[in-house]
């Protein structure tokens, strides 16, 4: 079985008290799949920006898990299951 390496990066913006995180898988044969996440700062809160980045940046990661499943059940639909069905196989319904 071959290895394979994904990246993920995770690119993140601030203006003022908003953090914005996008988290973009690439895969080798070019596929993209990107998450995004927000965060903001309550003005109460004293202003420590790695706060804003971690939670951004995770929840650009969940929004990137669920994008990421949701490719891979549209795969399911598509590819899954024997590539011809006969008459009396496991996947014909009785």
């Amino acid at each position: 079985m071959d290895d394979k390496n994904w990246t993920v990066h995770i690119h993140i913006t601030e203006d003022g008290d908003d953090t914005v995180a996008e988290a973009v898988l690439t895969t080798p044969d070019t596929s993209t799949v990107t998450g995004r996440g927000t965060a903001h700062r309550n003005p109460v809160d004293r202003p420590v920006p790695e706060i804003g980045d971690e939670l951004a940046a995770c929840r650009a990661l969940e929004d990137l898990a669920l994008r990421l499943h949701e490719v891979a059940d549209d795969d399911i639909v598509a590819l899954a299951g024997p590539a011809e069905r006969t008459a009396g196989g496991a996947w014909e319904r009785p």
